[in-house]
């Protein structure tokens, strides 16, 4: 598994993927600036009881649509290597099983989805610093609201990966990512039993653990329905 993540990392490495993984937290982070810069008094005036709570609760709110619009073009760009140069046929022809070629896909999606994750807590807290709210970092919330959002979604991840990987033409995969991403934004307005409102980590029982716990257990689920599925199928 360890060769075929080297590949995976090397297939990338002169693409435009990293520069969306860097690009995605930087956005979020450059546009709370902007915001805070612009309403500073006002928004200063309204979390003043919390500006760290402020602060993180905002760039969360705008990093969830982000995320979901990430990972759509982060796994079709994955995916697109093989479908530009036609070489699935040739890859699945190598003695490698089909299931850790899969694999690798999906671990490479993850793996990136958390880098972006990582930048954007870093860049929370660099932006507190410099918005002046004082060096008592609450490190755990931190954590929590740019990583837990990430891995309430891994049923978005897991699907796209899939479609994106059997599907060519990546008109659709992209299609439905964007969709489910717009859908997201109202989640907050659907039963706790629908996956878009996960990652907007509410719940009747107001723990953001159990929005996680589900995004992971069906995303695990899903993984494992397209890695049928793949075996299966062949990737044209």
């Amino acid at each position: 598994m360890a060769r075929i993540m080297a590949s995976e990392f090397l297939k990338i490495k002169r693409k435009m993927i990293l520069f969306l993984v860097f690009l995605g937290p930087i956005g979020v982070i450059g546009l709370e600036a902007v915001n805070f810069g612009l309403r500073y008094e006002w928004l200063t005036g309204v979390y003043k009881e919390d500006l760290w709570g402020g602060l993180i609760g905002e760039v969360s709110m705008l990093s969830i649509p982000t995320i979901l619009i990430g990972l759509t073009i982060l796994t079709s760009m994955i995916a697109n290597i093989e479908h530009q140069t036609n070489t699935w046929k040739q890859l699945l022809a190598l003695p490698i099983s089909k299931s850790r070629v899969f694999t690798g896909k999906v671990l490479l999606a993850v793996l990136l989805l958390l880098v972006a994750c990582s930048l954007l807590a870093g860049g929370t807290i660099i932006l507190g610093l410099l918005l002046k709210f004082g060096s008592d970092i609450p490190f755990l919330y931190v954590v929590k609201m740019c990583f837990f959002p990430c891995l309430a979604s891994m049923p978005f991840l897991a699907l796209q990966i899939w479609l994106a990987i059997t599907i060519k033409n990546q008109a659709l995969p992209l299609t439905i990512g964007i969709v489910g991403a717009i859908v997201s934004m109202y989640g907050m307005n659907f039963p706790d039993w629908v996956p878009w409102k996960w990652p907007l980590l509410m719940n009747e029982w107001d723990k953001p653990i159990y929005s996680v716990l589900a995004g992971l257990g069906l995303g695990i689920l899903i993984y494992l329905i397209s890695l049928v599925e793949f075996h299966r199928k062949d990737v044209q």
